[in-house]
């Protein structure tokens, strides 16, 4: 699949946004599209939003 035809993740881009300025400030742009458009969150990113994340049981 091509980047053109990729769609990010809605949830995840809003909890991207939703994080407080120092953390986005912190978090690098390879980081930050790995985490909108694919399965896995990268370890790097996980350290830094760690506190952030809930667990959600639907």
């Amino acid at each position: 699949m091509t980047a053109d035809k990729r769609t990010p993740n809605p949830e995840r881009v809003a909890f991207l946004r939703s994080l407080p300025t120092e953390v986005k400030q912190s978090i690098t742009g390879e980081e930050a599209e790995t985490f909108m458009y694919e399965p896995d969150i990268p370890e790097s990113l996980y350290e830094k939003i760690k506190d952030f994340i809930t667990e959600d049981n639907k």
